[in-house]
């Protein structure tokens, strides 16, 4: 990613350009073709990519001053500004809407948060990924098998890379409990705190907005500056900004604009991006508020998608969608689009996940339900039973059980003990804790009762 690689356009559009791109279409009829906010495949694209999609026969600049005519003219603006006082705005063309749609569809026939206990396991995993994931895409190297055994142990992180996944994983907690709460400074500040602690990097202090413009997202190459936050001494302002922005009720009536949630949601991430208040830590900041907004309006699907995995893959598409919006005079599609297809794409590797994992427990429970076993184990157990199954010499504690199925450690412990009276776990002592280890020869036990 680089920022002097990109071919600027060939002109700032403005107002004052009507008339000139009127009389331009009336003398080349074929600038007609180019009326529109997208390319013929429904691509909101920069000029750097615009240029090779136009007609070899036809002008470039000028088909390319036509598509920025007609975004002007559907663009609207949301009351928040850049460092320069220059508004930002977005526009939602036919392909960007079905986007959206697909979205609000597939969140709408998802899993809702009060499912039943099946649904609620095979998901429960996901919040540790996002935790993960997050962590990594800030850099912490700790790898996920590590990491996510540290979160169901509940064990101490050993280094900072695991103390910035537990972080994020307090975060997501956090996140859901405060959605009865409106977007504050004091909140952005508790989010970050939680995000931060007891990490060093660019000598973060956790909660404390940066006090100096040292901080500047270069493409990690050359050193090239790609963006430099407002200065230090307007973030407290710009957040307030940002704030009654996230608060108001953007529904559409009464006299008011309207919104959709899921923009909202996308342009309260980039602009924590964007306002960079922070030293350290303002990406998984901004997921964050982005994971809380959606949660707050009624988006409970979102608390089982994990967006950071996909941005971790291909971190300078994340950072080419900041980049197009900032030297485009602040056009929030090129975000939008971005963030939508993120979005899309984790909610297919939900349902992948769903599918693949029920389609496991179901193998288990044909065999389970064919042995006198079937209406002696529960839930839990059985799926305790289908990882052991999978996973011989594998080791359960009841803090693991007790945290991933979010029951007392008492129950825990009682499932865990009658399935070592079955034979299909065995229990060995380590000190004063009892642990119970899956055993080899499972599936004849079964086959035999």
């Amino acid at each position: 990613m680089s920022k002097s690689r990109i071919e600027k356009a060939p002109i700032a559009f403005s107002p004052s350009n009507l008339d000139v791109v009127m009389q331009m279409v009336q003398d080349n009829s074929y600038l007609m073709e180019y009326f529109r906010e997208t390319d013929n495949k429904g691509r909101y694209l920069y000029w750097d990519e615009f240029r090779w999609r136009v007609n070899r026969e036809h002008d470039k600049k000028k088909a390319w001053v036509v598509t920025k005519w007609f975004r002007f003219t559907k663009r609207k603006p949301i009351s928040l500004f850049d460092k320069d006082g220059e508004e930002f705005h977005y526009c939602i063309p036919d392909s960007l809407q079905a986007k959206f749609y697909k979205i609000a569809k597939l969140s709408g026939e998802g899993i809702n948060s009060s499912s039943t206990i099946k649904q609620k396991f095979l998901i429960s995993s996901l919040m540790m990924e996002e935790a993960i994931s997050s962590a990594q895409l800030e850099g912490a190297s700790t790898t996920r098998i590590v990491a996510k055994k540290m979160l169901v142990e509940e064990r101490k992180p050993r280094s900072e890379d695991e103390q910035m996944i537990l972080n994020n994983y307090f975060l997501m907690r956090e996140v859901k409990e405060l959605l009865d709460a409106p977007l504050s400074i004091d909140l952005i500040r508790h989010f970050h705190k939680i995000a931060t602690h007891k990490t060093s990097e660019n000598s973060v202090v956790p909660g404390e907005f940066r006090a100096d413009n040292n901080i500047v997202i270069t493409d990690g190459v050359d050193g090239e500056i790609l963006h430099q936050p407002p200065h230090y001494q307007e973030i407290e302002g710009r957040l307030e900004k940002l704030c009654l922005f996230a608060n108001t009720i953007h529904s559409g009536e009464n006299g008011n604009s309207f919104i959709d949630p899921i923009v909202k949601g996308i342009i309260l991430h980039f602009m924590i991006g964007y306002e960079h208040p922070f030293a350290d830590g303002n990406g998984r900041t901004a997921r964050a508020i982005f994971y809380w907004f959606m949660l707050q309006n009624g988006f409970s699907f979102f608390e089982y998608l994990s967006i950071s995995k996909l941005l971790k893959i291909a971190p300078v598409k994340y950072g080419m969608a900041y980049l197009y919006t900032e030297i485009d005079e602040n056009d929030l599609t090129y975000f939008l689009y971005y963030q939508a297809d993120i979005i899309l794409r984790a909610m297919e590797e939900l349902f992948n996940y769903l599918d693949e994992k029920s389609q496991e427990f179901e193998d288990v429970v044909e065999l389970l339900e064919n042995s006198k076993l079937a209406d002696s184990l529960n839930f839990i157990q059985k799926n305790i039973v289908k990882k052991a199954m999978k996973n011989p010499g594998r080791i359960f504690t009841v803090k693991e059980i007790s945290n991933a199925y979010e029951i007392s450690d008492n129950t825990a412990r009682k499932y865990l003990k009658l399935l070592s009276k079955l034979k299909l776990l065995a229990p060995i002592k380590e000190g004063r804790v009892v642990k119970y280890i899956a055993l080899a020869d499972i599936k004849s036990v079964l086959e035999k009762k």
